[in-house]
């Protein structure tokens, strides 16, 4: 048998160019596909590498300062605020000499020094566990939710304020916000672990509210007392004055635990 006559509109192409119109990835022939991993042009790299420079240089003194908390921190850390009578040890900062000016280190080397790591974590958990409460509740809503945020936020604001306002009345504002902002959302820890007991058993709620209450009191007390004021060096003619906001801030405690806790309420 003879081979069948190639069309003669292939024979006057040169020998390779009879291939078919398609390819194996379904382009038209003659069209050069793109490569498969084109690599980042000339405004891609400069702006990582900018980008990521500077997340370092701003967060490099704050975040090492409020944000650097290792595993170990947050377990010590914890157990002071949610059982400060347990604490033995001392409360005072550690400081160290930094260019000729007394500092202090960060959270990651001492456990009394203030971080945002814990608060911010605690309140959002708060929110979460406010959700799931809701939930089993049957009055889960998105506005329910955000009453809860605003709340919360409220709640923050208040201890801080009362925070703010005994530093002032005792003459000594040099304290740094941040420190304040860090001891006043301590509280969300234990509103957190009221939260998870009513959820386990709804009783242990009466119990553990009063619980936190009482440790938040006493651990604010202990750190406003032992730490801030060493650190304000305040005078000692104020001490008698100074029991009685002590005696007060630790009793506000307890409306407000009850009040950022009466979820679904």
């Amino acid at each position: 048998m003879q081979p069948a006559p190639v069309p003669r509109s292939l024979s006057r192409l040169p020998t390779g160019a009879a291939r078919p119109m398609y390819d194996g990835y379904g382009n038209p022939t003659g069209m050069q596909m793109p490569p498969p991993n084109p690599q980042p042009g000339q405004f891609g790299n400069p702006f990582y590498g900018a980008s990521s420079g500077l997340i370092r240089t701003g967060l490099g003194a704050y975040g090492e300062k409020f944000l650097g908390s290792s595993s170990e921190f947050m377990q010590s850390n914890l157990k002071v605020i949610l059982f400060p009578f347990l604490h033995r040890g001392h409360w005072t900062r550690i400081s160290e000499p930094v260019g000729g000016r007394l500092s202090y280190k960060p959270p990651i080397y001492d456990i009394n020094a203030p971080d945002l790591y814990i608060p911010f974590m605690a309140f959002g958990s708060f929110i979460i566990l406010a959700g799931f409460t809701l939930g089993f509740m049957g009055k889960f809503t998105p506005e329910a939710i955000n009453l809860h945020f605003t709340r919360a936020l409220i709640g923050w604001a208040l201890q801080l304020v009362m925070l703010k306002g005994l530093l002032y009345s005792m003459g000594g504002g040099e304290v740094p916000l941040l420190d304040l902002v860090a001891y006043g959302g301590y509280l969300f820890a234990g509103l957190s672990i009221a939260v998870v007991s009513r959820l386990v058993w709804p009783y242990s709620y009466y119990v553990m509210m009063p619980w936190m209450s009482l440790c938040m009191g006493v651990f604010l007390v202990r750190t406003m007392k032992r730490v801030l004021f060493a650190e304000m060096r305040s005078s000692e003619r104020h001490s008698s004055r100074q029991h009685y906001f002590l005696l007060f801030m630790a009793i506000a405690q307890f409306p407000l635990f009850f009040w950022l806790g009466s979820i679904g309420a």
